[in-house]
């Protein structure tokens, strides 16, 4: 699926901002082709669902497809931040959309030919999966480049209402094909779709990426981006509340096409408007998101969305009218895009620039790992006990771990996390190479016994923000001899990885470090050294007749 263009702030704008990106010509192409790039990956999904449908009717069956589709998410989304962040952008979406358009010619070939089966349709699912997990982080990153800052909140706006367009327009337009013309038409059409994005691109000069000597490699970034989210305690919230949601709410998506066709006893084209319904209730979310997250909140929304995902959740599982099943979706799909607004920019607004690509690419780890693993769990448990008794146990639960995650308040992400550039160039008596390493800093400051207790305190939140930033060892030591001399040091991999630092620390960084500097006795700054690593197996060996001392 071509993913749709997001960015850090999500929160709506006005409808002036909203539209405001579309006068910059680059950004109204593309996001022109790639909301018909979207229209045609929803058209091909829901044709592969489908005929699943027609060649095996085991609900387990159905829920790979869902599966296959996400777990790729889950299985390299992380490699595919980093990529987006060390690759030039643009030729490294280009060539995801050529494999994306691969894959569909391939689907469109065996529905031709009367060759597709469970297999080829779930493993080519898989592939497309894959060239969609590439591409997401890239999406994201690129937005920046297309339009000026102060119209990145209207490119937002406009990038989640153009996905939902498309949601709500290409399950219907795939259903009515399917019906009038067949699978190989539906894929033929999202051939064309990945050809258009593909020429959007091809048609956009981007500017060539400054080099600065300091570009990361592909292992030291992912162990960067790795350290960070390992430090982020904001992050694991939202990853915690994620993994909780989408692992209960990916049954609906799971089951759907076994709801729609055997409890409801729909055809292609109910299947196509139920998926439409979920686009146009998002649309409608959406715009009314803003009055509603003013009136509960940000974490009463997101126990509102949990609630009405459940209840529609559980009205599909009762109900055998149509009209009321394209009601159900049309409701989950206000809840659907409430619940992923909140969250994906709320992940967005505590993630720093520099490591933004990496931290949302674990956060799409989750969100489609709990995607994945709860189609297949949800569809073995709909082959157990039956697709409507799967989504009542399904409605229940969620209903139930929304009201226990509502404790765990979500981060504000208000932070200033702009790079504060406070840091002095480090003093070396010559240049060091870039690729020297491991560097220790020590910090040395001056604290009265009296205020260690509380120094120690901030010190242990500035040492998040050292391994964020990343240290990959830290630790605080007194001196025995002096007992108020107390020296904070840190390991980091190599200059180069030291020298990124001092373009990483925040303004919200800053801040801390100023506390933690006013528990400092004494005229002079806390002393920075910085310590190379010596190998003794290249030390010069001594000529004869040379003293060693």
């Amino acid at each position: 699926m071509t993913a749709p263009i997001t960015m850090p702030d999500s929160s709506p704008a006005s409808p002036a901002g909203t539209f405001a990106p579309l006068r910059h010509r680059v950004f109204a192409v593309i996001w022109a082709a790639i909301v018909l790039g979207n229209i045609g990956t929803f058209m091909r999904d829901v044709t592969s669902a489908w005929l699943v449908t027609d060649l095996s009717s085991s609900p387990a069956a159905v829920a790979m497809i869902q599966a296959a589709g996400t777990l790729p998410f889950f299985l390299i989304a992380i490699p595919a931040g980093v990529l987006s962040d060390i690759l030039d952008r643009r030729r490294f979406l280009i060539g995801t959309q050529v494999c994306l358009a691969i894959v569909s010619t391939l689907l469109a070939f065996l529905a031709w030919t009367g060759t597709v089966s469970v297999a080829s349709i779930v493993t080519l699912t898989f592939l497309g999966g894959m060239g969609t997990a590439l591409a997401a982080p890239a999406w994201q990153a690129v937005v920046p480049e297309l339009v000026p800052r102060t119209d990145i909140k209207g490119a937002v706006a406009l990038s989640l209402l153009g996905i939902n367009v498309a949601r709500s327009i290409g399950p219907a337009l795939g259903g009515f094909l399917l019906a009038a013309l067949g699978a190989a038409a539906v894929y033929g059409n999202a051939v064309l779709s990945y050809v258009l994005v593909i020429g959007a691109l091809l048609w956009w000069r981007r500017d060539r990426d400054a080099d600065e000597g300091l570009q990361e490699h592909f292992g030291g970034a992912l162990r960067a981006g790795l350290r960070h989210a390992r430090a982020n305690r904001e992050l694991h919230r939202v990853l915690w509340r994620a993994a909780v949601f989408f692992a209960f709410a990916s049954a609906v998506w799971a089951l759907l096409p076994i709801v729609a066709r055997q409890e409801i006893g729909g055809g292609p084209g109910f299947y196509g408007l139920t998926l439409g319904g979920i686009g146009a209730g998002a649309i409608v979310g959406a715009l009314l998101l803003p009055r509603v997250r003013d009136c509960l909140g940000q974490d009463g929304l997101v126990l509102a969305a949990s609630l009405v995902t459940s209840a529609a959740t559980v009205l599909l599982a009762l109900t055998d009218w149509e009209v009321l099943g394209i009601g159900a979706t049309f409701v989950l799909g206000s809840a659907w895009i409430a619940m992923l607004t909140t969250l994906n920019s709320t992940a967005q607004g505590i993630l720093p620039n520099w490591v933004r690509g990496r931290g949302l690419a674990i956060y799409l780890t989750v969100f489609n790992g709990a995607m994945a693993a709860g189609s297949l769990g949800w569809g073995f448990v709909a082959q157990t006990v039956g697709t409507d008794a799967a989504l009542l146990i399904a409605g229940a639960g969620l209903a139930v771990v929304a009201g226990v995650a509502y404790r765990a308040a979500l981060p504000s992400g208000e932070g200033d996390l702009t790079p504060s550039l406070h840091w002095p160039e480090p003093a070396v008596a010559e240049p060091v190479a870039h690729n020297r390493g491991p560097v220790m800093i020590m910090v040395t400051y001056r604290i009265r016994q009296l205020d260690r207790p509380a120094f120690l305190a901030v010190l242990g939140r500035l040492s998040e923000e050292r391994h964020g930033d990343g240290a990959y060892a830290w630790g605080v030591s007194e001196d025995a001899a002096d007992p108020e001399r107390v020296v904070e040091w840190f390991f980091v991999e190599s200059w180069a990885e030291h020298l990124r630092q001092h373009r990483r620390v925040s303004m919200a960084d800053a801040s801390i470090q100023a506390e933690v500097r006013r528990f400092h006795q004494g005229p002079e700054q806390p002393m920075v050294q910085h310590l190379l690593a010596l190998d003794p197996r290249r030390a010069r060996r001594p000529v004869t007749g040379e003293g060693v001392s």
